[in-house]
């Protein structure tokens, strides 16, 4: 009889569990009840973890070694050293197929074609990427660089945007997403696995070879190759989340690149004391930031005759850099531009919605800066 009370008891607990764990889920994908409810103290948690600035600041040293454009340049050749271990920069296989179809893009508005850039790298890492171009164009590019929340068709809604207004768009994806391969490797010591997050980078990198390669080079290669098809007046670049991480370091390396824009793409290490703040592999490395921290990239991405980088945080983000710790730098980095004599920075808070993307509001800051 007893045996029986707690079978009846596991089974209840069981049935309990599985109810919860399905009402949870449903709640989450459909916004019901107390999907909102949570939201809303999880803002206002966001809220006061985030105010009190003042006490964060006092527990942080910005350092940046930049003093003179003599220190840019040095500090710039450092990074790329460090990704390309002293090898040669873009020397990448290549193919590029000119007026590809692809349904998911059929209705996109004034678009005149679409062509595929395919770049293939070490350990069998590839890029795929589309450049869109615009059927009434403007003669600018935007790179627009997808997150890791998969395919650059994630992004549609804003490639479409820029098309409406005349620009034409290169779009990438980051190593391992979207229509990238995951190919497998076999390390020594390590044995044979399949590459499908970014951590596993890790062993690949040695004193010849950094992973970080994967991240810059497609887009390097890429631009070097659209130079000699086209002739664009101004190359600029945008993304989301990973994306806008990309939209930092790559800009930090090539200043090609007038006008960058990073959302909700990442925070200086000192200040990501919380586990949603934590990064990826690529944004924690501590080999490479020892040698070129955030606020150093920030400012390599700004510096420069008619350059500026833009930081755009979602205040509510449900993912990651919430709140407004932007602020505890911007002025710092402006002064030693400002110092520096040419180039801009700028920092933005997103308070319109409670998402992790790039919003309207997002949309009419990268519009008016680009034009400004």
């Amino acid at each position: 009889m007893e045996m029986k009370k707690e079978k009846s008891l596991i089974f209840l607990i069981i049935v309990v569990s599985v109810i919860s764990f399905s009402y949870g889920m449903i709640s989450a994908h459909y916004g019901t009840f107390p999907f909102e409810q949570l939201r809303e103290l999880k803002n206002f948690i966001f809220e006061n973890e985030y105010s009190d600035n003042a006490n964060l600041q006092s527990k942080i040293n910005f350092v940046i070694d930049l003093e003179n454009s003599s220190d840019v340049e040095n500090k710039r050749e450092l990074l790329k050293n460090f990704i390309w271990k002293n090898f040669e920069v873009g020397n990448s296989e290549i193919e590029f197929e000119e007026s590809i179809f692809d349904e998911r893009y059929s209705e996109l508005d004034n678009l005149e074609q679409i062509n595929k850039i395919t770049v293939m790298m070490e350990y069998g890492v590839d890029s795929k990427s589309y450049l869109f171009l615009a059927n009434e164009s403007n003669n600018k590019l935007i790179i627009y660089h997808q997150g890791h929340d998969g395919d650059f068709y994630r992004g549609i809604n804003t490639i479409n945007y820029l098309l409406k207004n005349n620009y034409n768009v290169l779009a990438f994806a980051m190593p391992l997403y979207g229509m990238n391969d995951k190919p497998t490797v076999d390390i020594p010591r390590i044995g044979k696995f399949e590459l499908f997050v970014h951590q596993q980078f890790q062993f690949l990198d040695n004193e010849k070879f950094s992973s970080i390669k994967f991240f810059v080079e497609p887009i390097y290669v890429s631009l070097n190759l659209i130079e000699k098809k086209y002739d664009f007046e101004e190359i600029n670049m945008m993304g989301i989340s990973g994306g806008g991480w990309t939209s930092t370091i790559y800009p930090a390396i090539d200043n090609r690149i007038s006008n960058s824009f990073s959302i909700a793409g990442g925070l200086p290490i000192a200040l990501r004391n919380n586990f949603q703040d934590k990064g990826d592999y690529e944004q924690v490395l501590p080999e490479m930031y020892k040698l070129v921290n955030y606020p150093e990239m920030y400012i390599l991405a700004s510096y420069g005759e008619n350059r500026k980088h833009i930081q755009i945080f979602n205040k509510y983000d449900p993912c990651c850099y919430a709140g407004e710790k932007h602020k505890l730098y911007t002025d710092l980095i402006k002064s030693k531009i400002k110092d520096l004599g040419t180039g801009n920075f700028e920092s933005y808070t997103d308070s319109t919605h409670k998402e992790h993307k790039i919003s309207q509001f997002a949309l009419n800051i990268i519009l008016k800066e680009i034009t400004s």
